[in-house]
């Protein structure tokens, strides 16, 4: 039987998610339909919509339904980059953190490559925290000149919580819309849109107990965003397509659920986080955590997150090695092109090319217990020697 610490990249769908999805399927209908089962529709969409909004401080007229995370990015900067480039030609410039997920790096990348775009990458520390001081020097060297402010909620390897609604108010005092990928925040932390004072926010199904292929971008009411898809304008004329009444649904009971339960699940994972990361160090072969870890706190800190640096070993044999035993886990590496490269994250954290190589992320969720830890524990040693020996460390 395996042991599954990789709910970061994905959490199994909650049972009381996957029984109304099911009897929801069982419903046909376009919920831009006008007959009797669009109707039918239109209303679960539209309560999901208020479900959604009620759980993370927003107003049901501020979400716009996706097919997830990378989509709500992707529409969130060159949908706002776009438009205010479109309102004032001088707006070419994008400030964003060297550490978000490739769903933004990679969109502003693009946006540089073939529209014209500046990017300016935000620093973090050693703890992969982005200081607001960086922030705010980035936007006062030239305000006008700034489309876009992102920085992600919580980062996805090695767990790091940013301070957003600071980020926010400074860009704010310049007329700059913030952008906050909060996929792994949601449900993990508590999230509530109107408090963080942030302009878009991404969020997932999949990460919250809810089905692959749902998510959402909260935008303001007044936010402009230029469409990346262009049809029946069925969300706010931001988005088009058919919505996916039963994926709807189960993103907006997923995340109600996992707001609801937040408080008791956060102390639990923070408890088995703690297990885990100390259990790990005192095995020795070096192993320290990556990122700010204050053991009980998950303020900070991912409650679910244990990141694991281990010295002279490859992050991707010890992932094979732990997949060997039964333990199912990530990599703090990034595989393009099928080269293994260093994380990004953690070298933009100040890690050596070497360091970043060997990492692992244990994420933990709704399923995980004290006996996950303690197989990980009973795994880890023979993994380590073995990932040393390969590398030709004695």
């Amino acid at each position: 039987m395996s042991v599954y610490l990789d709910h970061a990249a994905t959490t199994p769908v909650f049972p009381e998610v996957a029984a109304a999805m099911a009897a929801q399927r069982e419903h046909v209908g376009n919920a831009s339909s006008l007959h009797t089962a669009g109707r039918a529709a239109r209303r679960v969409v539209e309560e999901s919509r208020e479900r959604l909004a009620g759980a993370l401080g927003a107003r049901p007229s501020e979400v716009v339904f996706t097919s997830g995370g990378t989509e709500s990015d992707n529409l969130a900067v060159a949908g706002v980059f776009r438009a205010r480039r479109e309102a004032d030609p001088r707006r070419v410039r994008l400030l964003v953190s060297a550490i978000e997920h490739h769903a933004v790096l990679d969109c502003v990348q693009a946006l540089v490559d073939r529209e014209g775009a500046h990017v300016e990458w935000l620093p973090c520390d050693s703890d992969g925290v982005v200081q607001v001081e960086h922030v705010r020097a980035a936007i006062e060297r030239d305000p006008q000149s700034v489309a876009l402010v992102s920085v992600m909620w919580a980062n996805n390897e090695v767990g790091t919580v940013q301070d957003v609604a600071a980020m926010a108010a400074e860009a704010h005092a310049h007329g700059i819309p913030m952008h906050s990928d909060a996929v792994q925040a949601v449900g993990h932390l508590p999230v509530d849109f109107a408090a963080s004072d942030v302009d878009l926010l991404t969020l997932t199904g999949h990460k919250v107990g809810g089905p692959i292929g749902s998510g959402a971008l909260l935008v303001r009411r007044e936010q402009q965003v230029i469409p990346l898809v262009h049809g029946g304008g069925q969300e706010r004329q931001i988005r088009s397509g058919t919505l996916d009444t039963v994926g709807v649904l189960g993103l907006s009971l997923a995340t109600e659920l996992a707001v609801q339960r937040l408080a008791a699940e956060g102390e639990r994972l923070c408890r088995l986080r703690d297990e885990l990361i100390e259990g790990a160090v005192r095995l020795g072969y070096g192993i320290r955590p990556g990122g700010v870890w204050t053991p009980g706190d998950w303020a900070g800190r991912l409650a679910g997150n244990a990141h694991l640096l281990v010295p002279g070993c490859e992050g991707d044999s010890l992932l094979y090695l732990l997949d060997a035993a039964g333990i199912e886990c990530s990599t703090g590496s990034a595989c393009q092109a099928g080269v293994p490269q260093p994380s990004h994250v953690l070298l933009a954290m100040g890690l050596s090319d070497r360091d970043a190589r060997g990492a692992l992320r244990l994420t933990l969720g709704h399923t995980s217990d004290a006996g996950d830890v303690q197989a990980v524990l009973a795994a880890l040693p023979a993994a380590v020697e073995r990932a040393r020996r390969a590398a030709g460390v004695a």
